[in-house]
């Protein structure tokens, strides 16, 4: 059985269209951009995903009465267990086109309220689990144009509210806890008695604080040795799901305080690198979260101030230890989201209380960021302010053009606009870091693509071209993939960042550039899904400028870049799958790329 990764790139010329304006500023400095992009979009941003054809997926509970959004044509909701409205006619989840900056409409019939999701290798959004006739419900989103949400009744074998999902490199998706739910299940289904079968999972009892939990939607990552790390309440094992076992047993987060739902704080694996090294290290970082008893305080009106401190674990080592980090501000409910150059961009919340309905005190309206790479006590910077509360039911996501897209808040058991000290936020936001300041132009990548195929395999040299019309320091080119994560209750599911290792790096013509970089070896680095490859210089990822054509391809493939080319917006795709699939591949522009990895 041989692997081979096909890179296929085809050209089209078309004109140029220009594009409207799209947004309100608000502030602009050296602490990064803000912008509004929509000032409703009929719903809440609960839940949101960006998918391959560049539009992101969002969606908020169905059982809160009437949206701000209707449903197109004839079409209603019809449940008669529904508490507040039996025949419901507006939407509870839209789609967002990033380009167009448009919302459509789309109908779920379930209750998704708190629930979870994933990305197939295939390209459609696998989302499980939610509340009341929705905890048991597999819904499907295919990123195509018309597509609305499939529902898979009894998809589930336990009910799924408040879960953690994370893809695996043979394609299957890992569902994780919820509430009373100390077990977890696979998605598809296969094998004999597979569709009745969940697992137990004794860490999550012994994690979960009575009347209060503090170990709901647990943090997991895929450790590089086909491990699961999951963190809970503030314990954390490493786990292999594939046999049911505790590989190890980590040391309690210092302090011992509780960093997940609802004293939610937030983590990431930070950006793995070495990937070809014997023992490719990986790390985690847990930030923010509400002290022990901060429940309980802020049910009884007493808002105790949120936590200010990070812990960093190097997860492959053989005697791990955490390495805290104070933070410049105190933080929970914020969102972590890795930007394409390798630092983490920290984001909405607030200062004290915790998550849940009006528990939340105290908005952080300013993000921060933090560098990895420098030392302790030098890690972090405070970005510019929003003017917008992201309290409970915020959300944040990474567009393929390097901004934030954030959205929500909603602390309420319904939309409430008046009369409250944080109304229900139906707004969209981009925040622009300052890689993005116009600026930083003449260093700012743009990759230029062969027209021709080029077949290669895992750990095998790939070239990239790219141009800088300023003068590159070949000291600081990368070339990073992502993958765009599920984003809801203050994590980001399936977040991944890898640094490709580079070699020979040559001009090739006025201001442009060739550079060998190499692939992953294997799916425990890079399960299947979707990423967004950037060409980094100086901390300043490949530009994508606002104009979008679209066409239509069909390839075998299953895995998904988005890049940055040549005065346009592609997407390139990479299959890094056990077989052969088939996809769709949607929102090219000028010019469009194709990666594709298959086994024969």
């Amino acid at each position: 059985m041989s692997t081979n990764l096909i890179l296929s790139f085809f050209l089209w010329q078309l004109s140029l269209l220009a594009a409207g304006p799209c947004c309100r500023t608000l502030s602009s400095a050296s602490g990064g951009r803000w912008d509004v992009l929509k000032s409703n979009v009929g719903v809440s941003a609960m839940h949101m995903q960006l998918l391959s054809n560049d539009r992101v997926v969002i969606f908020d509970r169905t059982d809160i009465g009437k949206s701000q959004i209707f449903l197109p044509g004839d079409k209603c909701r019809v449940d008669p267990k529904d508490p507040v409205l039996r025949t419901d006619c507006t939407a509870h989840s839209v789609e967002y086109d990033v380009v167009a900056n448009t919302i459509r409409p789309l109908m779920v019939l379930t209750n998704v309220w708190c629930s979870s999701g994933a990305v197939a290798p295939d390209g459609h959004l696998i989302q499980t689990g939610g509340y009341g006739d929705g905890d048991h419900v597999v819904r499907v989103f295919r990123p195509c144009d018309g597509c609305d949400w499939e529902e898979i009744q009894s998809g589930l074998t336990q009910r799924r509210w408040y879960a953690t999902n994370h893809i695996l490199p043979d394609g299957r998706v890992i569902i994780i806890g919820g509430r009373r739910q100390f077990n977890y299940e696979f998605y598809p289904k296969s094998g004999p008695g597979a569709a009745t079968q969940s697992y137990k999972l004794p860490f999550l009892w012994a994690t979960n604080d009575p009347m209060i939990e503090n170990n709901l939607y647990p943090f997991v990552f895929l450790n590089v040795d086909g491990n699961l790390f999951i963190f809970a309440n503030n314990r954390s094992i490493l786990f292999d799901y594939l046999n049911g076992a505790v590989v190890k047993t980590f040391p309690e987060i210092p302090g011992g305080d509780p960093r997940c739902y609802p004293s939610t704080g937030s983590a990431v694996l930070l950006p793995l690198k070495n990937l070809q090294a014997q023992a490719t290290e990986a790390e985690v970082l847990v930030c923010g979260g509400a002290p022990k008893g901060s429940f309980t305080s802020a049910k009884n009106g007493r808002f105790i101030g949120a936590l200010n401190t990070c812990g960093r674990i190097k997860i492959s080592d053989p005697t791990p230890q955490w390495v805290m980090e104070t933070m410049p501000l105190a933080r929970v409910m914020g969102d972590m989201l890795l930007l394409p150059n390798g630092n983490v961009l920290i984001i909405n919340g607030g200062s004290a209380g915790t998550a849940g309905f009006e528990y939340g005190r105290n908005p952080v309206f300013n993000p921060v960021i933090y560098q990895p790479d420098k030392e302790i006590g030098y890690r972090f910077e405070i970005q510019n302010p929003s003017t917008i509360p992201r309290m409970y039911h915020s959300t944040a996501v990474l567009l393929r053009d390097g901004r934030i897209l954030v959205g929500g808040s909603n602390p309420h058991n319904g939309y409430n606009f008046t009369g409250v000290l944080f109304p229900t936020d139906l707004s969209l936001e981009a925040f622009s870091p300052t890689y993005l300041d116009s600026s930083s132009l003449n260093l700012r990548p743009k990759i230029i693509l062969p027209a021709s195929q080029v077949k290669f395999g895992y750990g095998k040299w790939v070239a990239v071209r790219f141009t800088v019309t300023g003068k590159l320091n070949e000291n600081r080119v990368a070339v990073t993939m992502v993958a765009p994560s599920f984003n809801t209750h203050s994590f980001s599911m399936n977040q991944r960042l890898l640094v490709l290792r580079g070699g020979t790096l040559k001009p090739v013509g006025r201001s442009s550039y060739e550079f060998w970089v190499m692939t992953p070896d294997s799916g425990n680095l890079a399960p299947s899904g979707y990423y967004l490859l950037y060409v980094i210089h100086q901390e300043i990822p490949s530009e994508v400028p606002d104009a979008s054509f679209r066409a239509k391809l069909r390839f075998p493939m299953s895995l998904c870049f988005g890049l940055p080319l040549l005065g346009g917006q592609v997407l390139a795709c990479v299959a890094l799958a056990e077989r052969e699939r088939e996809l769709f591949v949607l929102a090219l522009s000028v010019l469009e790329a194709v990666l594709i990895l298959s086994a024969n």
